[in-house]
């Protein structure tokens, strides 16, 4: 089975940005990566660095991971999908997910109810909004297009978009989360994955959201995001990762809820969550970088010489994976430049 390539560039200005950010996709798009993706929170906004990229770029796929629900309304989502994938000559690629309670209540001012619920709705009203077969007419529990008691009047695209069905991915990783990201979605971006534990901790889940989606397992592309580092001081890489898994499992919720310390204990890692959030919320920060082990940073990403990386990208082939999102560890040019080549060369 062939694996699909795509580049993770991540958060403007805290990955690269300006000149380093295009030349590492067109460098990526010049080795064959299929798509490149690009994320949003409370900083920069992912619609305007794609539609930079969509100019600058010829075959590369460009797909939002993710644009962030409660930061615009589903026609102005479905708007700038729709605007991009035309300026792209049908490259775009719709990436939704709900965003935390601190960043929907504390940002965008959006309270944090029913989220996912709010998701799945939102991804109906964007298709309906593509899809241009008629006015919209949606009256639903989050939205209603028009407002039953406003002057308002049902609408629709003033311009025919590129394609009438743009790939829409959710990114998920809660157990009811995947659930509906396999009923409703074209794709699954998933940013704490173990190739070894994925059906184990997932299986059910993706199963259960397929059959209420009356799909099949190909409907669904699986598409993690990965760190990834190939050679040079894997160390230092493994460092890296391990930074930001003692922020996930310490910072990213509480000691009642925690989704990335739920996910360690189907991953078989719980014992290491639990201490690396015990010790962090302790404020012992040094304690808890000790406590997360090699042996869940390797778990849940790819650093190792060529020899190491290649046989573990076995797992994700036999596994059914269709697309590796790489986050290169290190986001200096060349070394990102080594890594998304390294990384090709093994694939091809």
């Amino acid at each position: 089975m062939s694996l699909k390539l795509g580049l993770y560039l991540g958060y403007w200005g805290i990955g690269p940005k300006g000149d380093d950010a295009l030349e590492a996709v067109q460098f990526a798009e010049g080795v064959g990566y299929e798509s490149v993706w690009v994320a949003e929170s409370y900083g920069s906004d992912c619609v305007s660095v794609l539609a930079w990229l969509a100019g600058q770029t010829k075959t590369i796929n460009l797909g939002a991971a993710i644009m962030q629900v409660p930061a615009r309304p589903p026609a102005a989502a479905a708007m700038a999908g729709a605007t991009i994938d035309e300026l792209s000559g049908g490259r775009f690629m719709f990436g939704f997910g709900p965003s935390g309670p601190q960043v929907s209540e504390g940002w965008y001012g959006v309270p944090y109810s029913k989220p996912w619920g709010r998701t799945k709705e939102y991804v109906e009203v964007v298709r309906e909004i593509i899809k241009r077969d008629g006015k919209v007419d949606h009256q639903g529990e989050h939205y209603q297009l028009p407002l039953p008691e406003g002057q308002g009047k049902s609408l629709k695209l003033n311009f025919k978009p590129h394609r009438d069905e743009i790939p829409i991915f959710l990114g998920a990783i809660g157990r009811k989360s995947v659930e509906i990201a396999a009923e409703v979605a074209d794709g699954w971006i998933p940013i704490f994955f173990s190739v070894d534990k994925f059906e184990e901790a997932w299986g059910e889940h993706i199963e259960t959201g397929l059959k209420k989606g009356n799909r099949q397992r190909s409907d669904l592309e699986i598409s993690p995001s990965v760190q990834v580092a190939i050679d040079g001081d894997l160390d230092a890489a493994r460092n890296m990762v391990r930074m930001g898994l003692v922020l996930y499992f310490g910072g990213m919720g509480s000691r009642k809820t925690n989704f990335y310390v739920d996910l360690a204990h189907r991953f078989g890692y719980g014992e290491i969550a639990d201490e690396v959030q015990v010790k962090f919320q302790a404020g012992d920060k040094e304690g808890a970088f000790a406590a997360c082990s090699d042996e869940v940073v390797n778990g849940v990403s790819l650093i190792g010489t060529e020899a190491e990386v290649a046989e573990r990208l076995t797992r994700f082939r036999e596994n059914g994976i269709d697309r590796l999102i790489a986050t290169p560890v290190h986001p200096e040019v060349d070394q990102m430049k080594h890594t998304v080549e390294r990384l090709a060369a093994l694939t091809q």
